[in-house]
């Protein structure tokens, strides 16, 4: 197999512009593009750097708004980011210190939800 990555993943929104505010806003993603093509409207929003992007599509479109969970978006500032997110109105429960790590959980205002998490250690290496 050749496959390198999630090129981009659907998420369900009921109204794309509210979420396109959400997702450059409060989460600081960047634009990819925004054009109509027929109908349509192709929102893709991403992460500055990433090779992932959200393609937020409308209920129109053929998806349930809210229908998404348990992504997981990693960020090197748990902290920092839930506090930015809930002074920009994010629903924000966390962080929370777990056996795998530390995390928070983020829901978008379709009810999409999402887990924020720190980077996971590295196993300690045994010696010889």
């Amino acid at each position: 197999m050749n496959i390198t990555h999630a090129k981009s993943v659907t998420l369900p929104v009921s109204d794309q512009e509210r979420a396109r505010d959400f997702y450059v806003g409060a989460l600081g993603f960047r634009v990819l593009a925004d054009q109509r093509m027929g109908p349509v409207r192709w929102l893709q929003v991403a992460p500055h750097g990433a090779e992932t992007s959200f393609t937020l599509a409308s209920a129109e479109q053929g998806f349930t708004p809210g229908s998404v969970s348990g992504l997981i978006l990693e960020t090197s500032d748990l902290d920092t980011d839930c506090a930015e997110l809930t002074r920009a109105g994010a629903a924000v429960e966390g962080p929370h210190e777990l056996p795998w790590g530390r995390q928070a959980t983020l829901t978008d205002p379709d009810g999409n939800s999402f887990v924020l998490a720190e980077p996971t250690p590295a196993p300690a290496k045994s010696g010889s």
